[in-house]
């Protein structure tokens, strides 16, 4: 593995971590296109196929299982990968972009060998920033681009990456972002949205009011809220919206409501709770009486410790494989991740073993969006035709300031209703 910042070629220490059980990836099953599960566990030098619940079946065609040897170097010859982040904000250092990178070297570094050249790019957190990076990026002969992080920066890498025909993983949450090579490798709204109300209808809930900031994030959920309800044959007897702070006064007259509805979809973030959370005792509308529903942005201490939310579900991401890796991260740099730093450690994990796998087109876009997916440290997700995502969601509830899982994530998309934007 070398590290390529700007013309410099800076060599990679091998990481001590390589003995440990880390490696996230393994070859499932390989048709014409090969087709790459990632694990979340597995020996470093020592794989065994996946077993009968995580090995979907192929779309087309006989399914033969491999073994993916991680010391393989990659076929064809090194692969360029391009990471490009928010390194930095302002003239000053990111500690989100910072992490990130952290994430993809723990991959490289587990991953081992020498045979991936990772072209190391800052887009300053600004769209001039980011066409730089990424025409820097592409005219160093990458394969690949991981990131940026912002809508806006993959929108602008995506516009230029296009030109040279070369694939982008970004982690922004707004789908808007994702295009025909440009994907997103991100929790966005839908697909917490669409698993909330599924498990809601699984368990008898059949009447959904909804409570709904007046805020970008706010808009997309609601879309989607509308949309899932609608095709699950719930009622919506009512739905609201409120500013930015203002949530009480709409909360008291939702109250008035409360006998209408079994459940009510909450679509803010975990800053906003603690102020909702008081609205909704004050008024009686709180999980003793009508069941709260929310998204993965509360898998947060701030909302875990609220009197008014205990009882609540919310749908996030499969927390079983994050705790080892943070064990990692620590071990490795000394310090916190930041959540969603897992998106990074993910996505060169599996740019490195498609460039183990494939001999050629290691980057297609029959091999990004096989049905089949991937599994990676936060659980299955799949790439979409048209750049979005859908992942296998675990559903929690809040319970004693604890996020208990009530409905495991599913470890294949075998029984996942796919969201409603289409393919």
């Amino acid at each position: 593995m070398t590290f390529i910042a700007a013309s410099r070629v800076i060599p990679a220490a091998r990481s001590s971590l390589l003995s440990r059980s880390v490696w996230p990836f393994r070859l499932a099953s390989l048709l014409a296109v090969a087709t790459v599960l990632l694990t979340s566990c597995g020996q470093v030098g020592s794989f065994s196929p996946a077993s009968p619940d995580e090995a979907v079946s192929a779309p087309v065609g006989g399914v033969e299982s491999s073994a993916l040897d991680p010391s393989t170097p990659a076929q064809g010859g090194p692969a360029r990968i391009a990471l490009i982040l928010p390194l930095s904000m302002n003239g000053g250092p990111s500690p989100v972009g910072a992490s990130l990178r952290n994430a993809a070297e723990l991959a490289a570094s587990e991953a081992g060998g020498s045979d991936i050249n990772l072209i190391v790019k800052d887009d300053q957190s600004t769209l001039d920033g980011a066409r730089i990076a990424a025409q820097v990026a592409t005219s160093e002969g990458a394969e690949l681009i991981i990131g940026p992080l912002f809508g806006a920066n993959v929108r602008e890498v995506g516009r230029v990456a296009s030109t040279m025909h070369v694939p982008v993983i970004g982690f922004s949450t707004d789908t808007n972002a994702a295009a025909n090579n440009v994907y997103l490798l991100s929790f966005p709204a839908e697909g917490y949205v669409n698993r909330i109300l599924e498990y809601a209808a699984s368990r008898g809930k059949k009447s959904v009011g909804a409570l709904i900031p007046n805020s970008d994030y706010g808009r997309v959920a609601e879309a989607e809220f509308q949309e899932v309800a609608g095709r699950l044959g719930l009622r919506v007897p009512v739905l609201e919206h409120y500013a930015p702070g203002a949530a009480a006064a709409v909360i008291a007259k939702m109250s008035a409501s409360a006998a209408q509805m079994d459940a009510l979809f909450i679509a803010d973030q975990a800053e906003a709770m603690p102020a909702l959370s008081q609205a909704l005792e004050a008024n009686n509308l709180d999980s003793r009486r009508v069941q709260i529903l929310g998204t993965g942005l509360w898998n947060d201490a701030r909302v875990l410790k609220l009197p008014g939310l205990q009882g609540a579900w919310f749908a996030g991401p499969d927390n079983t494989g994050y705790s080892a890796y943070a064990d990692r991260y620590r071990a490795k740099f000394g310090s916190e991740p930041t959540r969603i730093s897992t998106l990074a450690y993910d996505a060169m994990s599996l740019g490195i073993a498609l460039a183990r796998a494939q001999t050629t087109d290691r980057y297609a876009v029959s091999i990004l969006t096989n049905e089949t997916g991937f599994n990676g440290v936060d659980g299955v997700f799949r790439f979409r035709s048209n750049g979005q995502n859908e992942r296998g969601l675990a559903v929690y509830s809040i319970t004693n300031m604890l996020a208990t899982p009530v409905s495991p994530a599913p470890r294949n998309f075998s029984n996942i209703v796919p969201m409603s934007a289409g393919n």
